[in-house]
């Protein structure tokens, strides 16, 4: 029979299944893992054609495509514009046109559509997240995504509309095929489980699901509960790319019923796999089907593809690889082909260095060294032996004539006043002041140099070392900084970051014989108190029952309450925990609430 959607736009043939009619054991399914850019209809269009053309090429039955892969993924506001809405359809439509071969496609989009004039809150229509399944030149259904995350870094609830239960399943390749969307795969007992008892034989889920510590751990834990659970195989298709803050990691996964790995794409790339999934016998079918494709004859077992399986990476390297993807993909998505990184002989201007030249090319990374009355000769040698040995540019611009002249200038207003932090901060600001003529100039973006520890407490100096367009190390606790340069030496190429680097004490070098330590506390304690306020919200009773200083921990509180003025004014940083400053920690600025 013939049904239709809800909004009357789209048709579909329906059956039941038919546990007796011959089918497959195997389908073929290829594993499109692309690197997608938000609102580039044009250029994604043209990523997923291409992709496609390939998978129909292989004798794949199913190409899967990320979650919202037409649009890109999250396109937050973008979705309050009708216009963006119907430009979405548009290009769904003419990617159908590209799907007309024996391969269906699997494509994340946008359906629905807002009345213009409309309460962007009132979903009176949609939008859903959804999954549109294409094939023939055309679209021939569409599952709609049930479980809406609202936590952390997602506000889906802002946006769309939950779909419905009970959502008909797709003859693909001759199987009964379960669709669902990237959260749906996380709940315990959700539309996976009903699929499955609905009669679907593999279920495919297509995800934009973004990168923090373990998170691909957590994923295949996961996948083994649900396949556990529902008895048939699961294809997880991830999205990869950086988009703002987020880094999205792929390693797309395909796990078999019995729990076993059968696939494991590349993390932190773009991939292309195409994997014979096995299935087990036929069950009635409680949901109705949509008929979309008949299965083909295989050929012999020696044409099976013979399916990858990345293993993992160390904890350092898959940091590494997040940060490296971020920073690649912010600064070149945006327009930016080169970038500049204030050198000061510290830690963390030399992981920020590295991490570019990595990402990007030495060629397209350029240090500058600009010493005051107070640099210390190791630190601009250090520096310089930093930048030959990632082969970038550099070069140096004292700062004592400028400053020298900003202390005459407010001489007379500073007088009678002793000196304190806003002397210190002055030099941090000309530094900012050269680094933004230098981009201005140039056109190269500038990468700042703030680590998670410092942006915490407000160790910063406001339109000085927070001015530039991406803070990369933002999210990077001190000492997870040091661990970081120490793995990254022992890469191929022997040390980059010079060992006196990692070895002598932290200093702004904004006043004679400064430390960090003369400031803060020791980072093996502060960073432990940052992840136990900030990441994991715990109280000051609870910080002071474990063991510290009652004195301390009300301090370091205090600090980071009242930094946040100075973190929503800074540039945005790369995620790679489960609680980044930005998106995941929104604390008011004006806020008299204090736990102390």
């Amino acid at each position: 029979m013939d049904v239709r959607d809800p909004d009357g736009s789209r048709t579909f043939r329906v059956g039941r299944y038919d546990p007796a009619m011959t089918r497959p054991s195997t389908i073929r399914v290829a594993l499109c893992q692309l690197n997608l850019r938000v609102g580039d209809l044009e250029g994604n269009l043209d990523s997923l054609s291409r992709a496609y053309a390939r998978a129909d090429a292989s004798g794949a039955d199913l190409a899967v495509f990320p979650e919202l892969a037409i649009c890109g993924y999250p396109p937050e506001d973008l979705l309050l514009k009708p216009g963006f809405v119907d430009a979405v359809h548009s290009t769904l439509d003419r990617f159908a046109t590209t799907v007309t071969g024996h391969c269906v496609a699997v494509v994340g989009w946008i359906e629905g559509h807002r009345m213009p004039g409309s309460d962007p809150h009132d979903h009176l229509d949609g939008p859903w997240n959804a999954a549109a399944v294409v094939h023939g030149g055309t679209v021939v259904g569409s599952y709609r995504k049930q479980a809406l995350p609202n936590y952390g870094v997602f506000d889906e609830k802002r946006y769309f509309d939950s779909g419905p239960a009970g959502q008909p399943l797709y003859r693909i390749g001759g199987l009964p095929v379960a669709i669902t969307v990237c959260e749906d795969v996380w709940v315990d007992g959700g539309p996976v489980v009903d699929a499955a008892r609905g009669g679907a034989a593999v279920v495919i889920n297509i995800n934009a699901s973004p990168f923090h510590i373990d998170k691909q751990t957590q994923r295949e834990q996961m996948l083994g509960r649900r396949v556990g659970e529902s008895g048939v195989p699961i294809v997880y298709l991830n999205l990869v790319g950086g988009q703002d803050e987020l880094v999205f990691d792929g390693g797309s996964v395909v796990m078999a019923a019995d729990g076993d790995v059968l696939c494991r794409l590349a993390r932190f790339v773009e991939s292309f796999e195409v994997v014979d999934v096995e299935v087990s016998a036929a069950t009635a079918a409680e949901l109705p089907i949509v008929e979309v494709s008949t299965a083909v004859t295989r050929g012999s077992d020696g044409e099976r593809p013979v399916a990858t399986v990345v293993e993992s990476a160390s904890a350092p390297e898959e940091v590494w690889n997040a940060l490296a993807l971020g920073l690649h993909d912010y600064v070149t998505k945006n327009g930016f082909s080169e970038v500049v990184v204030g050198l000061s002989g510290g830690v963390d201007s030399s992981i920020v260095a590295a991490l570019a030249a990595d990402a990007l090319g030495a060629d397209r990374v350029h240090g500058v060294l600009m010493p005051s009355r107070y640099s210390s000769d190791h630190s601009l040698s250090d520096a310089e032996q930093l930048a030959d040995n990632l082969g970038i540019d550099r070069r140096t611009i004292a700062i004592e004539a400028a400053h020298s002249a900003l202390m005459d200038l407010l001489e007379p207003s500073f007088l009678g006043r002793a000196a304190d932090l806003t002397e210190e901060n002055l030099q941090s600001r000309i530094r900012g002041v050269l680094l933004m003529a230098l981009s201005n100039k140039m056109g190269w973006m500038v990468l700042t140099t703030g680590n998670k520890s410092e942006t915490a407490v407000g160790y910063s100096t406001l339109y000085g070392d927070t001015a530039g367009g991406l803070a990369v190390i933002k999210d990077v606790p001190k000492l997870l900084v040091y661990e970081l340069c120490r793995w990254r030496n022992t890469r191929p190429g022997g040390e980059i970051i010079p060992a006196s680097v990692l070895t002598k004490a932290p200093s702004a070098e904004l006043r004679p014989d400064q430390r960090d330590d003369q400031s803060l506390p020791p980072y093996e304690v502060l960073d432990l108190l940052i992840e136990a306020y900030v990441d994991e919200d715990r109280t000051i009773d609870e910080l002071i029952a474990v063991g510290h200083d009652p004195a301390l921990v009300e301090r370091i509180v205090g600090l980071i309450d009242r930094a946040e003025y100075k973190r929503r004014q800074s540039p945005p940083g790369i995620r790679i925990s489960q609680k980044a400053f930005g998106r995941d920690r929104r604390v008011p600025i004006t806020n008299a609430y204090r736990p102390y």
